[in-house]
């Protein structure tokens, strides 16, 4: 599917406002100690940042494992961006996976605020490397 550069441009700035409205509803969860859910939407901000970022280099995939390869492959190992930015999605993805598929998981509140910081690092530069106004 091809779109013109406005509506590619529209699409970007949505995907990005939604990582940051999630980013919201991180913060609410771990205030409640609503923590496997937190982790299931830290995840997920990364994820539609992913997209924009994704988008932004005319990749479309709604499939988890393509965008992180893809991220991975396009991005990270082609040195657009530093190394640990891939090691922040890919944890996030495995704790997520584990979290939402496995049975009896709980994760510690200083973990999950970790990751929580590691979320924030991460828009943060998803929106410097697509020149988004912080």
């Amino acid at each position: 599917m091809t779109i013109n550069q406005e509506d590619k441009n529209s699409l970007i700035k949505y995907r990005i406002q939604q990582a940051e409205e999630t980013n919201k509803d991180v913060q609410l969860l771990i205030d409640n100690d609503r923590l496997r859910a937190a982790v299931n939407r830290i995840y997920y901000e990364m994820f539609y940042s992913l997209l924009a970022l994704a988008l932004s280099e005319d990749f479309e995939t709604s499939k988890y494992p393509q965008l992180i390869g893809w991220f991975n492959k396009n991005i990270i190992h082609t040195k657009l961006i530093e190394p640990d930015y891939g090691k922040i999605v890919n944890k996030a993805y495995n704790r997520r996976t584990k979290g939402d598929y496995d049975i009896h998981v709980d994760f510690d509140k200083d973990t999950v605020i970790e990751m929580h910081g590691e979320m924030n690092k991460f828009i943060f530069r998803i929106k410097e490397f697509l020149k988004i106004d912080q």
